[in-house]
């Protein structure tokens, strides 16, 4: 009877030493202090500081599949146990990056597309007219990148952000978008696109591009006029200049935020 007696006493004090180191790991998982100073640390860490918010975890790789299983099993409580965890898999997902085992080590062309005037026109139509123009030109100007192994990668308002592996294909896409959009008419008003293209290496977080790269798309596509189809240099050097019309354009400013080498070129169909 003794030996039962210590024996229960035995596992009564084991249950007992559990449940306080349990509720020691909880009061350090919620520490503010602690894991202020874990972000801290993935700040200085390389890679995605902001690994783990929704726009980081939408892509299909192994770092990301992980992520939303970290997320997942941490729920919606901010923690330390998650912060090491997403830090873990940040600094893993910059060393496959780094060492040509991410997708920011391959070239992407990056198209913007925009409507000219769109804004000016809206103020003065219905909703319901907006609302129909901008069904119109998603119908107009996605299904020519889809259909060429082309991802839209967000919608922008009156603009759209696409990503294209062949260069190719990408100019192609965007002059059958715009034919497409030239038979839209709502109201009386038919929309005018103009679209900026540029290849380069962007870093893809989630579903996202992030970079210089493509920045220097938006911003060509920000200075293209009214039915204008702007493209980098290096795009250019990619495609057959013999199926284009090109014409150098030339700035006195430079286009914030792009490399200053930029060459920019206007093609069109000859």
């Amino acid at each position: 009877m003794a030996d039962e007696d210590e024996a229960g006493s035995r596992v009564q004090r084991t249950r007992e030493a559990l449940g306080r180191a349990g509720r020691r790991m909880r009061e350090l998982d919620r520490s503010d202090g602690l894991r202020t100073a874990v972000q801290r640390v993935r700040r200085a860490l390389p890679g995605d500081a902001h690994f783990g918010d929704p726009l980081s975890l939408g892509g299909a790789r192994h770092a990301e599949f992980a992520g939303r299983a970290v997320v997942g099993l941490t729920g919606d409580r901010p923690g330390v146990t998650r912060e090491v965890g997403l830090g873990g898999l940040q600094l893993w997902q910059a060393v496959l990056e780094r060492f040509g085992g991410g997708v920011g080590e391959r070239e992407v062309v990056l198209v913007f597309t925009d409507l000219v005037e769109f804004s000016r026109w809206a103020l003065e139509a219905g909703d319901d007219e907006v609302q129909r123009v901008l069904r119109a030109v998603s119908e107009a100007w996605e299904k020519p990148v889809t259909d060429r192994a082309g991802a839209v990668v967000k919608r922008l308002g009156d603009g759209m952000m696409a990503a294209l592996a062949d260069p190719a294909a990408a100019v192609e896409a965007v002059f059958e978008a715009r034919d497409r959009l030239a038979g839209v008419q709502v109201a009386g008003w038919t929309p005018r696109m103009r679209a900026g293209l540029h290849l380069g290496r962007p870093r893809r977080v989630g579903g996202d591009y992030l970079g210089v790269a493509v920045n220097t798309a938006a911003r060509l596509g920000d200075r293209a006029g009214t039915g204008e189809v702007l493209v980098s240099g290096d795009l250019l050097s990619r495609l057959d200049e013999s199926t284009l019309t090109v014409r150098r354009k030339r700035w006195h400013t430079k286009l914030k935020g792009t490399p200053d080498d930029l060459q920019i070129f206007a093609i069109d169909r000859p």
